[in-house]
């Protein structure tokens, strides 16, 4: 879906969180200026709020827009089907949060 909008994408799939890859997470941020962290788990406490701060610490200089996160809505995780899916980070949620750290299309 970014791509179709001209958008290009780095990803970093962080195959450990301990120890954490802050050294490819910085130098993505250096490239790209920019930074969305998604994960499955809740935001508050979580590894995208870890990776916030440690780019805000290492490379905040280097940053056009505020970082953004996408993550699992702050509810206990529903037995549903239907309303699991709707708390989980989805490709909609991401895409609305890369165009916002691009700034297009009002997304913010």
């Amino acid at each position: 879906k970014l791509a179709a909008e001209g958008i290009e994408a780095e990803v970093i799939d962080l195959r450990t969180i301990r120890p954490l890859d802050s050294d490819t997470i910085i130098e993505s941020v250096k490239k790209t200026n920019r930074l969305v962290a998604c994960e499955e788990g809740w935001g508050p406490m979580g590894v995208g709020a870890e990776v916030v701060a440690r780019v805000i610490e290492g490379a905040f200089d280097y940053l056009d827009a505020p970082p953004l996160r996408v993550h699992q809505e702050d509810v206990p995780m529903p037995y549903a089907a239907n309303l699991e899916a709707l708390s989980l980070p989805s490709v909609d949620k991401l895409v609305k949060a890369v165009k916002s750290v691009c700034y297009r299309d009002g997304a913010r």
